[in-house]
């Protein structure tokens, strides 16, 4: 496993230039790692994120933030495509990341 996050913000007000950036950390990925809670969907960037993952042809896991079951909305992609979401769990999602295609 290789984690593509971005751990250093991307020092830019420039639309195209944090998309091209971030597109091409998608592109050396397979799997796509959603961590979501009450204000995950609301996030514009996490859509777009998301929408290129799913052009690419990678699996999306969706996991809960730990300590927030409750109040879990999927962003547009995991409510349009029915996509399950798991609550925090290392050991679940490293199997579910092995499974993946």
């Amino acid at each position: 496993m290789y984690d593509e996050s971005v751990r250093t913000a991307i020092d830019s007000t420039n639309a195209a230039y944090i998309r091209r950036k971030i597109r091409e950390k998608i592109n050396r990925t397979s799997v796509t790692v959603c961590m979501v809670n009450a204000l995950t969907y609301t996030s514009t960037w996490v859509d777009w994120e998301l929408e290129e993952s799913l052009d690419k042809g990678s699996t999306i896991i969706f996991m809960g933030v730990p300590g927030h079951p409750d109040n879990i909305r999927l962003p547009d992609v995991g409510k349009r495509l029915q996509m399950p979401w798991y609550m925090w769990d290392p050991d679940h999602l490293y199997r579910l990341i092995e499974a993946a295609p």
